[in-house]
């Protein structure tokens, strides 16, 4: 064997590509894993806030989007949550379960990237960091790899090099040049899991509630999630919002209900009869935040005190606080997005190994591929899962 010759080469060093090359290394193969980044698992690193949501306890088909979501199936089934979690106690790491399943690491995010560099270590896998990546050919059955350390020959490549989203961190489209070099098609990427953007007009009234917090139900593209939505001074965010983004698209309006689980029109009602010199605002500010009460009440051009409210203005107030409608123009884009939408098409990946069906020996993992899970643990464990998939064959 050459000493450039490799049985597999990985060609990023995030959570799938690692994931993929520890299987594969314990199978025996020799296996090199290359990213041109000079630090392997950032993303790992920055999620949930420097804890890593690892995974998520409530992983199914429903929880993912792309053209055919139900393709990420096989390999969900096959490596499960609690095959990770089984990897993550067994390396010691202790954790704990926020809300909707999310699962956390109790110490800091590094000690994920730690457990898999040891199992790439152990598996004798080969790690080149700060190495720039060029072109992939294919001769009969051997790939061609330009890397900055000279030209690398592998039987099989594996493509886990992510999507565009935040870039400063590195990310390219490198995947999606490979995936076309060779003849595979791509889905429309965007931002996912992203801050959606206003127009300039719109501004004006949201910059003053710019860090104003409420728990909200949001609802576009035939979703709704019931969590936190956060007021910024480009737009909104918070996970409610980051979920229904990947839903969204421009020319549609988002429904906010700024009370879930309360009768808003019985608490005006009550506010009423009870204090009917008061302003709306005032009524207001029992049900949602003070700033956002203001704004409100301002929304809703009643500027009389409450007794002079009619039964049905209070519920017509009501059903606008269950179903405000906002039209974002655009998002914060790759620059803050989690995730890209879209990639690689399912259509032309074998589910089960995620191999590329017209090439043999070139698989697709991870992000690139046209798979994009909610917010809460389920992009990493289709890191996890697809990775794995791949790692068992290639």
């Amino acid at each position: 064997m050459r000493k450039s010759m490799w049985d597999v080469m990985v060609l990023g060093a995030g959570a799938a590509g690692m994931a993929a090359a520890v299987e594969a290394g314990r199978r025996g193969r020799r296996v090199l894993v290359v990213d041109h980044a000079a630090k392997v698992g950032e993303k790992i690193r920055i999620s949930g806030g420097g804890r890593c949501n690892f995974t998520n306890l409530g992983v199914s088909a429903e929880k993912f989007l792309g053209r055919n979501p139900r393709f990420a199936i096989s390999a969900l089934k096959r490596f499960t949550q609690w095959d990770f979690i089984a990897r993550i106690d067994s390396a010691g790491i202790t954790w704990h379960e926020k809300t909707l399943g999310q699962l956390f690491c109790d110490g800091p995010s590094t000690q994920v990237i730690d457990m898999l560099l040891r199992d790439m270590a152990d598996s004798g896998v080969t790690l080149w960091t700060g190495c720039e990546l060029g072109a992939v050919t294919k001769d009969g059955d051997i790939f061609r790899v330009e890397t900055k350390r000279g030209v690398q020959e592998a039987r099989a490549v594996i493509v886990a090099t992510g999507g565009k989203s935040i870039p400063k961190m590195g990310a390219t489209g490198y995947g999606y040049k490979i995936a076309e070099s060779f003849g595979l098609p791509l889905t429309e990427t965007r931002p996912g899991l992203v801050p959606l953007t206003f127009a300039e007009q719109e501004l004006e009234w949201i910059k003053p509630l710019a860090g104003v917090a409420v728990q909200g139900r949001a609802t576009a593209g035939g979703k709704t999630f019931p969590e936190a939505v956060l007021f910024t001074h480009r737009g909104i965010s918070g996970p409610a919002i980051l979920q229904i983004s990947s839903y969204w698209r421009e020319g549609e309006p988002i429904s906010l209900d700024l009370c879930p689980g309360t009768d808003p029109a019985a608490l005006l009602r009550e506010a009423k009869r009870t204090a009917g010199r008061s302003q709306l605002g005032t009524a207001l500010a029992q049900i949602v935040p003070e700033r956002l009460a203001k704004h409100l009440a301002e929304v809703f051009q009643e500027r009389g005190p409450m007794a002079e409210l009619s039964g049905a203005r209070l519920d017509a107030i009501a059903a606008g606080l269950r179903d405000w409608r906002l039209m974002p123009v655009g998002s914060e884009g790759y620059r803050t997005a989690e995730v890209t939408l879209g990639g690689v098409d399912t259509d032309a990946l074998d589910a089960r190994t995620m191999q590329a069906k017209s090439v043999p020996g070139l698989y697709f993992i991870g992000e690139v591929v046209d798979i994009t899970g909610w917010l809460g643990g389920y992009n990493f464990q289709w890191a996890w899962s697809s990775g794995w998939a791949a790692g068992q064959v290639a």
